[in-house]
């Protein structure tokens, strides 16, 4: 057996050591579920699908939807998870990203069962913080907003774009008491002052994600189903989550269809002009 080097564990062939996928076995498109189960419902929308992998909290799919070649990884719960996810995949030849998760709304108008389409992340994470300064911004990649927002009008779902706020703890870092009834005094004005910065939802993975595509070149964005909503106290599990799922299925398949037509006219991105047949 070759020996596995500490600094760049990999199990031979190129074998990740968390996500345990290769060179092969990953498409450039991928849907980040933070669910293992949920890898299973993205898959079954699929034309074609198979198990690749199975390991801790990562569980991936490879397969085909409507000709687009397409995976599925869930990364758990939390930026430092989600960041192990996106570095192996990126060694393995995975290019775009979408998050496809669930969040907790900040705006009375946002109902449960809706669907947010992130632009940008508030990075209340730390494992953004590792990889970069904190005044660096993380954005979604235009290209994957816009295949979103494009998905979501075909499939006629009530849905919202916007700025969301990513955490690493479901409890005090989202306005919530600790056990004990324990909560910081910053806990408390948090989710006032993001609803007063027009912040649309609390989610634990997005800033993580899109921070570390921005530094790799890579593209990344994140399709949210409302569970709960804070501002009226209402909760629905799995609320929206089916209809998550289709947008985001859905915008690989646009994108993959851009991404053709980009190397068709040897073009690097996509514009209002290229889109329409005008040049």
């Amino acid at each position: 057996m070759s020996k596995v080097s500490a600094s760049s564990p990999e199990l031979g062939e190129g074998l990740q050591y968390h996500i345990r996928c290769k060179p092969g076995d990953v498409a450039p498109y991928v849907l980040l579920p933070g669910d293992p189960d949920r890898v299973p419902l993205i898959s079954s929308f699929w034309d074609d699908k198979r198990e690749i992998a199975r390991h801790r909290e990562y569980v991936t799919h490879t397969g085909v939807y409507k000709g687009a070649p397409i995976s599925s990884t869930s990364t758990g719960i939390g930026g430092p998870a989600a960041s192990i996810a996106l570095e192996e995949l990126l060694r393995v030849g995975a290019n775009t990203f979408i998050r496809v998760g669930t969040t907790g709304a900040l705006q009375r108008e946002i109902r449960v069962g809706d669907l947010i389409i992130a632009t940008g992340a508030v990075r209340l994470d730390g494992a953004s913080e590792e990889y970069v300064r904190i005044e660096y911004p993380a954005l979604a990649h235009y290209e994957v907003v816009l295949a979103l927002v494009e998905a979501a009008e075909q499939l006629g779902f009530r849905y919202h774009v916007g700025i969301v706020a990513s955490t690493d703890t479901f409890y005090t870092g989202q306005a919530r008491p600790g056990f004990k009834g324990y909560m910081p005094s910053w806990s408390k004005e948090i989710m006032s002052d993001l609803q007063e910065a027009g912040v649309l939802s609390f989610e634990m993975e997005a800033a993580s994600i899109f921070t570390l595509a921005s530094i790799y070149g890579a593209r990344a964005g994140a399709v949210l189903a409302v569970l709960a909503n804070r501002v009226t106290d209402e909760f629905g599990l799995e609320a929206g989550v089916k209809e998550a799922v289709q947008v985001a299925n859905e915008a690989v398949k646009i994108l993959y269809e851009w991404d053709s037509r980009k190397a068709a006219k040897n073009k690097r991105n996509i514009y209002p002009s290229l889109l329409f047949g005008k040049t």
